[in-house]
């Protein structure tokens, strides 16, 4: 009896370690990651509102395919004796049988499958690991799993009335930075919507600190970026940010191209807003911005830069505001500009630019900073 007893409890913890070996792969294997799509965090359309569809993503690797057959690792049972007829078709069955086992767990983590989308019982159970769980790894799966899932806009909303928003939200304080980058994703794919926009404001100052103070080019400091350019896709919270516009541009001035793409791209929602033109105007900007129009800079860098400075001179009302121009600080992106001769005579030079784009938009822009900054010399 203590021996048929002993191999039950055997036998029952193979079946449970099993099944929550399945619930990790379940919960973690989803729709690849789409870096593209989550890195133009301000374009495309928004739930509810106007803002940009969010991306999917998935940290797991999906090489394998059926060349791979001969690959896999296969049990065989003790019976399967090589040498033997009745051990070789047994031999055979144990790898129809993990070849079939492999190719249904495939076809249920596919992207094409609708089992990747969790029901809203399964989303509760995910977010209950996510706000119970301290281990690093189950709340990186759990983010995964919620992060895919997120893409989907009827989940957006399903997650936000479960609560998930200041769940996911509490996990910016943790001191991972693999899990801080995948709670902001998440958050980054939930805030494609207009209701979880107006309930996650409360977090962007917490969020713009930790982007700011991040490790420079880091992964946290690119989501948080991604988040912060989602949440100022439309006008209504970019006063939020008017306080950190220096901190923008110096990160633009020091980071990779990678993070000056993603700074554009924020700076760019901020520069279409007529109400934003003057916090843009009045904001310290590194001595080193002019050093980028060279024609070792990438392109995209220099002609996103030139739209900007267009859209804030376009929205900047000159006379209106003239007898306020006193109040721009040295140093400010003001100054800069009244300044910005000197580079453009560099990119306009014979020998300094080779990108003949780049000279027709500098030059068109100097004539329209011209007219603006300097009517009165034109008389």
């Amino acid at each position: 009896m203590g021996y048929a007893r002993k191999v039950g409890w055997v036998t029952a913890g193979l079946v449970i370690g099993a099944g929550a070996c399945y619930c990790i792969y379940r919960l973690t294997r989803g729709r690849k990651q789409n870096k593209e799509k989550m890195a133009e965090g301000g374009s495309g359309d928004v739930d509810d509102a106007g803002d940009c569809s969010g991306a999917r993503y998935n940290d797991w690797s999906d090489d394998d395919d059926d060349s791979n057959d001969s690959k896999s690792i296969v049990w065989y049972p003790p019976w399967a004796r090589i040498g033997t007829e009745a051990g070789t078709r047994a031999r055979a069955r144990a790898r129809a049988r993990a070849t079939r086992a492999r190719r249904a767990v495939q076809k249920r983590a596919s992207p094409n499958s609708d089992d990747t989308i969790l029901s809203p019982q399964e989303l509760q159970k995910v977010l209950c690991l996510v706000e119970m769980s301290e281990k690093p790894y189950i709340l990186e799966a759990a983010l995964i799993a919620l992060g895919n899932n997120a893409a989907y806009a009827f989940n957006r909303d399903i997650i936000r009335d479960l609560g998930g928003l200041p769940i996911v939200a509490k996990i910016l304080n943790t001191r991972d930075p693999i899990v801080k980058e995948k709670a902001l994703i998440v958050l980054n794919n939930l805030s494609v919507n207009a209701e979880n926009q107006r309930r996650l404001k409360i977090y962007m100052n917490q969020v713009c600190d930790d982007t700011i103070t991040s490790r420079l080019n880091s992964s946290v400091q690119l989501a948080g970026l991604r988040l912060l350019t989602n949440m100022t896709v439309t006008n209504e919270y970019q006063h939020m940010l008017a306080n950190s516009i220096s901190d923008f541009f110096r990160l633009f001035s020091a980071g990779n191209e990678e993070t000056k793409l993603q700074v554009l791209k924020l700076l760019l929602n901020l520069a279409e807003n007529p109400a934003m033109s003057r916090e843009l105007l009045r904001a310290q900007v590194p001595s080193s911005l002019g050093s980028l129009f060279n024609k070792k800079e990438n392109k995209e860098v220099i002609l996103k830069l030139l739209v900007i400075f267009e859209n804030v001179c376009d929205n900047f009302k000159w006379e209106e505001n003239e007898p306020t121009q006193n109040h721009f600080g040295e140093g400010s992106l003001f100054f800069f500009l009244k300044e910005f001769q000197v580079c453009a005579d560099k990119v306009l030079g014979i020998e300094s630019h080779h990108d003949f784009l780049v000279k027709v938009k500098v030059g068109k822009f100097m004539a329209k900073l011209v007219e603006h900054m300097f009517p009165k010399s034109q008389e």
